[in-house]
């Protein structure tokens, strides 16, 4: 083997390599190729060693190849700092981006269930055709309080949150759909307003707003936000502007799946609050004051971390390079 010929010859995908693994970070293009480079190189080294084991040579080969398998594990791992970003940048700025469409949504519930309330309360015979008076009475000076105290703290807030995670879910899946988002929400709504009907006809009305107050402001606002994100990907093929609806609906749902993600951590803490602070000792100011200040942090939340991310130029999708290939534009 000529050396020198053949140092001349692959000496420029050794430097590419270097130049590769001292980045701090790597577009996905630029991972596949340090993975194509690593595996030239060590050929590389391979023939140098049997054919020319020059030390120097093999040595620098060597720290390259270590270098690059250290810099191909870390970035198929994710990191603290991706996590990091994730919920300061990209789902807040989700969220942020999609506000019109989940406060619209809760404006529009609270409307409905302040409404179907009343109603009920106007027509009493309606729950008499619900339940029967045993089954009214004993919902409302029983199950209802209990409901919050008859499991341990933490299996009921484990159970809380995996049953609104689920609900959630649903309403970000169903939404390419439309329609079964809002049947969701109508369920939802129709038995809260039920049930805080019989609590107030029976004069308890002091104990549904001061047990479902604390996890349910905070809780409901996660449904709510779910439900127009997945309304707002319904609406992405239905208008999806300059956009082709494939493209449209591809960013929307992207999109949509970054806040689910990040809704399984808010609604984590409205299991805890359900679990821990609902059925607590603590007065009812404080319990409901708990929870409105998890309200508070979260609407803080959005409106700060996503309104700065989103002048930032962030999207809640994932980079440029991580989204595949996408159909072209219409003019």
């Amino acid at each position: 083997m000529d050396l020198d010929a053949y140092v001349a010859a692959k000496s420029p995908q050794w430097r590419r390599l270097e130049e590769l693994v001292v980045r701090r970070r790597l577009t996905g293009a630029e991972a596949d190729e340090v993975l194509e480079l690593y595996q030239r190189t060590a050929t590389h080294l391979s023939a140098v060693r049997s054919a020319a084991p020059e030390p120097e040579l093999v040595g620098y080969l060597s720290w390259l190849l270590t270098r690059a398998r250290g810099k191909a594990a870390r970035s198929g791992r994710p990191s603290m700092r991706a996590g990091a970003t994730f919920f300061t940048d990209t789902f807040p700025a989700a969220l942020y981006r999609t506000r019109r469409w989940w406060l619209t949504v809760l404006v529009a519930n609270v409307l409905v269930g302040v409404f179907l309330g009343w109603w009920f309360l106007q027509n009493p015979q309606v729950e008499q055709s619900l339940l029967s008076p045993g089954e009214i009475d004993q919902l409302v000076n029983h199950d209802f309080a209990t409901y919050y105290s008859e499991h341990a703290a933490s299996s009921f807030a484990f159970r809380v949150w995996t049953n609104n995670a689920l609900v959630a879910a649903q309403c970000i899946a169903f939404g390419i759909l439309g329609f079964p988002v809002i049947w969701v929400l109508f369920n939802n709504i129709l038995n809260v307003a039920i049930i805080g009907a019989l609590m107030i006809r029976n004069d308890r009305a002091d104990v549904f707003f001061g047990l479902i107050s604390p996890h349910g402001i905070p809780e409901l606002t996660c449904v709510f936000i779910a439900a127009g994100v997945g309304l707002r990907v319904f609406w992405g093929w239905v208008e999806p502007g300059a956009r082709s609806r494939a493209r449209a609906v591809a960013e929307e749902g992207r999109a949509a799946m970054s806040v689910a993600l990040g809704l399984v951590f808010v609604l984590l803490v409205c299991g805890l609050i359900e679990g821990f602070v609902t059925p607590s000792p603590l007065p009812t100011a404080a319990r409901v004051g708990i929870g409105l200040l998890a309200e508070t942090a979260l609407l803080v939340y959005v409106f700060t971390l996503g309104k700065w991310a989103v002048r930032r130029g962030e999207t809640g999708d994932v980079e440029r390079d991580q989204a595949g290939y996408v159909a072209p534009t219409r003019a």
